[in-house]
């Protein structure tokens, strides 16, 4: 297994273990609030960018093309929250999920207060008395691992330099 599948599953069993013990977790399918709220555009490392190219390569030309434009205005977007150019936002799914990135594998399990990277809904929820005795993840963890993965850059860099790339062969 690589760093980045060792990562996943890692990820994955933490996710399961907290949806098994709290069906009442405000993560699942149907709530896209994390993706129409990025506190930053998404930094992916290069292992990460291969996997979700592949699933970007999948899809049909006019929602790539759809995809390509949401990049372009997000890379020249100034003010937060970001929406995720990735997001289908008639449905709120993802159209890459089984290619998604560790930051949006993470969001809503894993807490990195400092960045601002936390689901506020939940934090709004154990306010209000539910979801007590809530544990998150250390992000800074997972950070840590994908750092021995090089090098990492913004989503719309990494897809601007592949349209690019591709146009030009």
């Amino acid at each position: 297994m690589t760093i980045l599948s060792d990562l996943h599953a890692d990820i994955e069993a933490r996710v399961q273990a907290i949806r098994e013990h709290r069906r009442e977790w405000l993560c699942s399918k149907g709530c896209d609030n994390c993706c129409r709220q990025l506190a930053q555009i998404p930094q992916l490392t290069a292992e990460e960018w291969n996997l979700l190219r592949a699933g970007l390569s999948a899809l049909p030309a006019q929602q790539l093309q759809d995809i390509g434009a949401r990049m372009v205005s997000l890379a020249h977007q100034s003010s937060r929250p970001f929406t995720c150019p990735l997001l289908d936002r008639a449905t709120g799914a993802c159209p890459v999920y089984a290619e998604r990135p560790i930051a949006c594998r993470t969001y809503g399990f894993y807490v990195q207060r400092g960045s601002g990277l936390y689901c506020h809904d939940i934090e709004a929820s154990v306010a209000a008395g539910a979801l007590t005795d809530v544990v998150w993840g250390n992000q800074d963890a997972i950070d840590h691992r994908l750092a021995s993965l090089g090098e990492t850059r913004a989503l719309t860099a990494w897809f601007s330099e592949w349209i690019t790339e591709s146009f030009a062969a």
